[in-house]
């Protein structure tokens, strides 16, 4: 196994969960202290710390300090190599997409010629 897929591993296992994929969600509009995140999950804040470990460990975001306050933020590298990755198999679905559309017209000719 590589990096890139021991990278790709541990991203697509982070994103497995939804309380993380909604952590996700909410720093896309910015950054977020830890009690912001916790504020609208029905968890503790240990908890949610857990979750924010795995993303960490992760590289899906990182975590600041300024002061007392320790800001979490996105990191969009992760998620940048998920869509690359995703984007490899583009051909397979469009290809089928294709072959379904060559498959009606076929029909339609059929069906106008009957």
């Amino acid at each position: 196994m590589t990096t890139a897929t021991d990278h790709l591993s541990r991203t697509f296992s982070a994103l497995a969960d939804p309380t993380r994929r909604a952590i996700l969600a909410r720093l896309s509009a910015g950054e977020a202290t830890v009690s912001e995140l916790a504020g609208p999950l029905p968890m503790s804040l240990p908890a949610v710390s857990r979750h924010l470990k795995v993303l960490e460990q992760a590289g899906l975001i990182t975590r600041g300090r300024t002061r007392q306050w320790r800001p979490c933020r996105l990191e969009g590298k992760p998620l940048e190599d998920v869509a690359d990755w995703v984007a490899a198999y583009r051909r397979f679905w469009e290809g089928g997409f294709d072959r379904l559309d060559e498959h009606l017209r076929e029909l339609r000719k059929g069906a106008e010629g009957a």
